[in-house]
């Protein structure tokens, strides 16, 4: 039971039969207008604005939108579970509804728990379709930092809250295992194999020097015994490499299941450059593009400002990516005839494409900002406009501990590694707290104060909300032992004696969950979810200690036996959409706190 959709219907409906009467031009977009809770909660339950937004289409008949608003509120308030309905300001309309609406939204709460506010997969509308979430990528050289950890919880939050809303979701990684940096990796882990053989290695600059790599060379060793040590460097590094990036792509799984993620899909970036009949997918990719016009040979503008070292004027392969929104032509291939890694990305997300997705939504670190344009050209241009994508950017992550910066780790050589973090603090305080920060916002995430037990620390906030709704139910039981407090059970509960506004006040936090869920996941922002679960506990918390001064006020009263079922009723609401929030931002609801 979604309200906020329901009344939106309702005035749209009234809008159609205005319309119907020849004052309304037919066949309105619904979509313009909002219901939504309004600013001030003294207004009212729900707020619109459909009269200001067809206030032009409006004025043949309305004087002014505030005229067209009196006539919608006027037919709002004759209609089911509407107390009042007013005209605000310029045109603005406000509603209050019975307190019973609230009672039917705990019912529909009840009947699917968990289940509340989840959309069918398959259903018409802008949440719908194949979408593919592709998150963390990080390149195949050593653990995970924190700076991937963020990008990881963010794009697999953002995969659940998708799902959640009704898109058919693919999860994938895209495993970066071709260029010089695999090239360094190997010839890094070569020197691991050689010191697990026994030899005294030093690790020279431009290669990696963490300790992660002597697992690596140890599994190579075992694999190969001395045979790679007399053989030139071109017959070793193919299968050095080869071993050395399935090492480091067991460990980063090993860690992404630490932070309960897994992909189902890890697409390899070499398989991209292998050629079936002299041709590669990037070769084809080009292709295609060529095929539409899109790909040309020609000389770019230099950039403006002190030349790079590398800046050349040539004549080269350009991709018109200005035809899509970009600020210049791209180049497609290097001087050396490679190609260049924009040429590859375009084949990796034309693979997408013939996937048939038809949405895309990649997760990168802020310092990739200045390639979104050109990317999301590219897609433009292979799916001639059909395929959306959307890049969201994840700023950097800066690691305290009681207020002063974290930085080095003698596991990875040069940065804390993520697993370390989740080690120290816990998998539920690294998801929740990279999500409680808006992805392109920058994070300082806190060792010490994620581990506090206060309302300071928004995890332990919520979780414990979610504790204490498990302890009331507890001594429920204890004073009611036939109680059953299962969802199902409580659907029959006298629901019409919740009148207190501290009750009502949480059931209205409760019904705005659907809205939250469909607003979230339509605007890519996870984050929402976790504000919403701390505003959620603090209207809970404030609730429950008002009853430490009224017991009357108390959840459990063993002298009210219907009343006490009513608000166990409540009790169990609140812990169903709580947990189903924190399962969306993969979060652990505990029973209790320890």
């Amino acid at each position: 039971m979604n309200i906020f959709a329901d009344f939106h219907a309702r005035v749209a409906a009234i809008l159609d039969c205005i319309a119907a009467s020849g004052r309304l031009p037919e066949g309105l977009d619904a979509a313009r207008f909002v219901v939504e809770p309004p600013k001030d909660a003294s207004l009212g339950d729900l707020a619109t604005n459909a009269a200001m937004v067809f206030a032009k289409e409006a004025k043949a008949h309305f004087a002014n939108p505030r005229q067209l608003a009196t006539e919608i509120a006027a037919a709002l308030a004759q209609a089911e579970g509407v107390e009042q309905a007013e005209v605000a300001g310029p045109g603005f309309i406000n509603i209050r509804l019975k307190k019973e609406v609230f009672a039917d939204v705990l019912r529909a709460v009840l009947a699917s728990c968990e289940d509340y506010g989840r959309a069918p997969k398959g259903r018409e509308g802008s949440l719908s379709g194949k979408v593919n979430v592709e998150y963390v990528s990080a390149n195949p050289t050593g653990p995970m930092h924190v700076g991937h950890g963020r990008g990881a919880v963010f794009g697999d939050a953002l995969a659940n809250l998708l799902e959640f809303a009704g898109c058919e979701v693919t999860r994938e990684y895209y495993i970066n295992d071709a260029g010089a940096q695999v090239d360094a990796l190997a010839r890094s882990a070569y020197l691991r194999y050689r010191e697990a053989l026994g030899e005294t290695i030093a690790i020279p600059d431009g290669l990696y020097p963490g300790d992660y790599l002597k697992a690596a060379g140890q599994a190579i060793a075992r694999s190969y015994g001395p045979a790679l040590l007399d053989k030139p460097e071109s017959e070793w590094l193919a299968p050095v490499r080869r071993a050395a990036v399935g090492a480091m792509m067991a460990m980063i799984r090993d860690d992404l299941a630490a932070l309960r993620i897994t992909h189902e899909v890890f697409f390899s970036e070499r398989t991209l450059h292998e050629k079936q009949n002299g041709v590669s997918d990037i070769d084809a990719a080009i292709e295609r593009l060529r095929a539409k016009g899109l790909v040309y040979e020609g000389r770019l503008p230099p950039p403006k400002g002190q030349l790079p070292e590398d800046w050349e004027d040539r004549q080269q392969t350009l991709f018109k990516s200005t035809a899509f929104g970009d600020d210049i032509d791209r180049p497609l291939q290097k001087s050396d005839g490679s190609h260049t890694y924009l040429a590859a990305d375009i084949a990796y997300h034309q693979t997408k494409i013939d996937r048939g997705f038809t949405a895309l939504i990649d997760i990168w670190g802020a310092d990739h900002g200045g390639y979104v344009k050109r990317m999301q050209a590219a897609v433009a241009a292979l799916s001639d406009r059909k395929v959306d994508l959307d890049v969201k950017l994840c700023q950097m992550v800066r690691l305290m501990r009681g207020g002063e910066p974290v930085k080095m780790s003698k596991r990875s050589g040069d940065f804390v590694t993520l697993r370390e973090v989740v080690d120290e603090v816990g998998v539920d305080a690294v998801r929740f707290m990279m999500l409680y920060r808006k992805n392109d916002a920058p994070l300082e995430f806190d060792l010490a104060k994620v581990i506090e037990q206060s309302k300071d620390n928004p995890v332990f906030y919520v979780q414990y909300a979610h504790a204490r709704a498990k302890s009331a139910l507890r001594r429920a039981l204890a004073a009611f032992p036939d109680f059953d407090v299962s969802a199902a059970a409580l659907a029959g509960a006298p629901l019409e004696l919740l009148a207190d506004e501290g009750e009502i006040a949480l059931a209205k936090s409760i019904a705005q969950y659907p809205r939250l869920i469909e607003a979230a996941a339509a605007a890519h922002e996870p984050h929402r979810v976790a504000f919403y679960l701390y505003d959620l506990a603090s209207v809970f918390h404030a609730h429950w200690n008002r009853g430490k001064d009224r017991p009357q006020l108390r959840f459990v009263n063993a002298g009210e036996r219907d009343l006490t079922r009513a608000r166990v009723a409540l009790v169990v609401s609140l812990t169903c959409v709580l947990a189903s929030g924190l399962g969306v931002l993969g979060v652990s609801a505990p029973d209790e706190m320890r």
